[in-house]
């Protein structure tokens, strides 16, 4: 290797550096940004037939926008709904605020001021609230611009799909038949885990959901969705949702519903989990379910809640470039590059 190669290499490792430290801020908006614009980029190619690829992609990240913000203001309306009839439910003459301070006189043999202490109270929260609201402030600010990077990614990436992988058959350096196998393999990886991680949930939960309401736990279908988020993280799955409804059947003097949901929720619900994602994963992705599961729990540790997704990917990938590459070893040489 001469001086002059040297320094290429020298100069990429340390841009290389220098970009990783850049990104790991928002990483997870990055990884966000590229699943999306996975998903998106077979409806942006079919929309070009129509329209500019730059009308297309704005068009899809709009409707990704509002995909997304359309549940959030769905379940802030029910926070806000469920806060309102508690606020209009108490009563503030229920508060015998005297003779609960007699209670505990008679309790303890002390006097105590409830009422000043609940105002002096009032004001340590008001104090600990102001000084946390400009660490909140922060953390908002930087979502906010995590997300909008995540949007702009998004356009980008659907508008500029084709120079991309364009760019991608020009600079690695391997023969284009073995790229596209190996481009092939790894496509498979990422629409198995999808279609294992969100087709899997949204029968699980809905699934669920059934029980539910057939036990007529209220809000059964608001509680449904929160099912399907949770189907898609491994081992936890629907149990916080389907097992607080068992509690709370049990509280509310239904005995017979609780130990029915929970028959039902841990036979239909686990068997559902238990067959049809090591099936969805296995036709699609041809990864071994245990390989999946350490995917998506080292990859959320790695990678965060987008590891869930990107783990499992990161494995078969690996499987991918070993056999691919075992496959054609003989076949790679320089002369059949480009």
């Amino acid at each position: 290797m001469n001086l002059s190669k040297g320094f290429v290499l020298s100069l990429v490792a340390i841009l290389l550096v220098l970009s990783a430290l850049l990104i790991l801020p928002f990483l997870q908006y990055v990884l966000g940004a590229i699943l999306l614009a996975y998903v998106l980029y077979p409806l942006q190619t079919r929309l070009e037939a129509y329209v500019s690829p730059m009308v297309a992609a704005l068009s899809l990240v709009i409707l990704a926008v509002a995909g997304f913000v359309a549940p959030f203001v769905v379940v802030l309306a029910k926070v806000v709904t469920s806060a309102e009839r508690i606020v209009n439910d108490f009563d503030a003459d229920s508060m015998q605020i005297g003779v609960v301070e007699s209670w505990i006189e008679e309790l303890t043999g002390q006097e105590i001021d409830l009422a000043g202490e609940l105002v002096n109270s009032g004001r340590e929260i008001g104090t600990i609230v102001f000084e946390r609201s400009i660490q909140a402030f922060g953390t908002i600010t930087f979502h906010l611009v995590g997300t909008a990077l995540a949007l702009f990614l998004v356009y980008y990436l659907l508008k500029d799909g084709d120079d991309l992988l364009d760019w991608l058959d020009r600079t690695v350096p391997l023969p284009t038949g073995i790229q596209r196998e190996l481009y092939d393999e790894i496509n498979n990886v990422m629409w198995g885990v999808l279609f294992g991680h969100v087709s899997v949930a949204v029968v699980q939960g809905a699934v669920a959901g059934v029980g539910l309401v057939a036990t007529g736990v209220p809000n059964a279908v608001f509680w449904t969705a929160v099912m399907i988020v949770l189907a898609m993280v491994p081992l936890v799955g629907a149990i916080p949702v389907w097992g607080g409804a068992v509690v709370y059947l049990y509280l509310t003097s239904e005995p017979l519903l609780a130990v029915g949901l929970f028959v039902y929720s841990v036979v239909v619900v686990g068997l559902t989990d238990d067959y049809l994602r090591p099936f969805a994963v296995d036709r699609y992705a041809k990864l071994n379910p245990a390989v999946i599961l350490l995917g998506i729990l080292g990859g959320a540790y790695a990678f965060g809640i987008m590891g869930l997704f990107f783990g499992p990917v990161v494995l078969g990938a690996l499987k991918a470039a070993l056999r691919v590459g075992l496959d054609n070893w003989s076949h790679i040489d320089e002369r059949d590059i480009g």
